[in-house]
């Protein structure tokens, strides 16, 4: 009797806690409800009401704020099951379906750092859900019925797709013969379906479903080509050019619409001047006080933040993060475009996770703490502050300058500073870093520090030739003494 107690304790603890996390969730959607009335599905959903009543779709604008819909086809066929349901219902069908990508994008992004650090993760995710529900991006989504969050977690799915992949290429390479954890050879759907999430197969359907929902994660097809990482950025393509024929086949004179007019307005999603808009164009549109931004200047800046954010993505891939080279291509994603809602801001969320592992990195890896020196304090730092500003929104509360274009700061500061960690989630089998050690990596000795990131691939073969697979597996643990010396993360 007594064991059988103890076995239940652990259930009705789970139990209760889930009945605690869906009361707050439900409260949550609940106030960020009424402060946001669903606004931008309501627009969406009168617009396909505009549409099947003859007139055009993209021809609708709303009487309050005069903006019309500026989803794509293919993002109006997900909205369009809202017509048949009252608005509030739909609105909170689209915040739960948005709470349960946020969700799932917790679960790929947050386990696998509390499980490196020893911790247990279901506590470490529901910790981290509870705070990312607090910030403005996520809350404007979840209270503008917009599909930001599900776009989020579809480009997730495909980092979970390239670390699982590289983990089974990796896992072949050092494992001889057919390993006992390998799927079936067999070709029935079970079979094919268990191979593929074995091995990754997905990598580019959920970036090519995420193009065709919102346009601008075809960024993160060109982060794809550019890294070299030609299955998946193949795949995204077709997945993208799929669904986009379909829409045509369906709507044939809205996506010609969309193709030839709406896309190549620069303030089809508002007002390039509002403060609302955190993007670069935005802050030029504020500074010289217009109603447009200055194209060529912002066009300048832009091709420069480009530049910056690819780079330092493709470095973060070389040395096996390829968590903080999403993050940096979807943050520079965010301050180049021309109309950038606070809804859009989605990947802060990675960015302060980034953030937090390069401190704890930091500090439990640092061997000797001279007096007055905290390692990874600055890291620190940053992730409380940055989180702090994405909680308070002060552009909405505080006049001035500075805090009308804050966001639009902290994603520059962020695709210039934001580090990356060696080894943690590599999309590419570690036997490739065997074959690019460098003569100085095999000569340097293994040290106990851990910097925050760096833009050298010698870390990475260093600590693939020393560790070997077990080190590399998509959330195990990094013992310190195949831990690569510190790099500065901006170099």
């Amino acid at each position: 009797m007594p064991a059988m107690r103890t076995a239940a304790r652990p259930a009705t603890t789970r139990c209760l806690v889930v009945l605690l996390a869906w009361v707050g969730i439900l409260a949550a959607i609940t106030t960020i409800a009424q402060r946001y009335g669903f606004s931008t599905l309501a627009v969406d959903r009168a617009a396909i009401i505009h549409a099947l009543a003859g007139d055009g779709l993209y021809a609708y604008r709303s009487p309050l704020t005069h903006l019309g819909t500026a989803l794509p086809p293919p993002a109006l066929f997900v909205v369009s099951p809202a017509v048949f349901l009252p608005l509030p219902l739909a609105g909170w069908l689209t915040a739960l379906a948005g709470v349960a990508a946020l969700g799932l994008s917790m679960i790929a992004l947050v386990s696998p750092v509390a499980r490196r650090y020893g911790r247990r993760p279901w506590p470490v995710v529901l910790a981290a859900g509870a705070l990312a529900l607090t910030i403005e991006p996520v809350r404007a989504a979840l209270g503008r019925g917009t599909l930001d969050l599900l776009v989020f977690g579809l480009i997730t799915a495909d980092i979970v797709a390239l670390r699982r992949g590289a983990w089974a290429l990796s896992r072949a390479a050092w494992w001889p013969g057919r390993p006992a954890s390998s799927p079936p050879r067999g070709r029935t759907p079970g079979d094919l379906l268990r191979r593929g999430w074995a091995t990754g197969a997905w990598a580019g359907v959920g970036v090519g479903l995420a193009t065709a929902l919102a346009v601008t994660p075809a960024f993160f097809i060109v982060y794809l080509a550019v890294t070299r990482q030609w299955r998946a950025a193949l795949t995204a393509t077709g997945t993208a050019l799929t669904a986009a024929f379909a829409a045509w086949l369906v709507s044939p004179g809205e996506t010609v619409a969309w193709l030839g007019e709406v896309l190549w307005r620069i303030d089809r999603t508002g007002p390039v001047e509002a403060i609302s808009n955190q993007s670069l164009a935005g802050v030029l549109a504020r500074i010289y006080d217009s109603a447009t931004t200055p194209v060529l200047l912002w066009l300048s800046f832009s091709l420069l933040l480009i530049a910056v954010g690819l780079i330092r993505a493709r470095a973060a891939h070389a040395d096996g993060d390829e968590i903080a080279a999403f993050t940096l291509v979807g943050l520079t994603v965010a301050i180049v475009g021309p109309v950038t809602d606070t809804h859009e801001l989605i990947w802060i969320l990675p960015a302060v996770l980034i953030l937090i592992d390069a401190a704890a990195r930091r500090r439990v890896t640092s061997p000797r703490r001279p007096p007055g020196r905290r390692p990874g304090l600055a890291f620190a730092l940053a992730a409380g502050m940055t989180y702090l500003l994405f909680v308070l929104a002060p552009m909405w509360s505080l006049p001035g300058p500075f805090s009308a274009n804050c966001y639009a700061l902290a994603l520059i500061l962020l695709v210039n500073a934001l580090p990356w960690r060696p080894g943690v989630a590599p999309a590419f089998p570690i036997n490739r870093w065997l074959g690019r050690v460098s003569s100085a990596a095999r000569r340097r000795p293994a040290t106990a520090d851990l910097g925050g990131g760096g833009s050298s691939a010698a870390g990475g073969p260093h600590l693939a030739r020393r560790a070997g697979p077990a080190t590399n597996r998509p959330g195990g643990p990094l013992p310190a003494a195949t831990i690569p010396p510190p790099r500065d993360p901006g170099r």
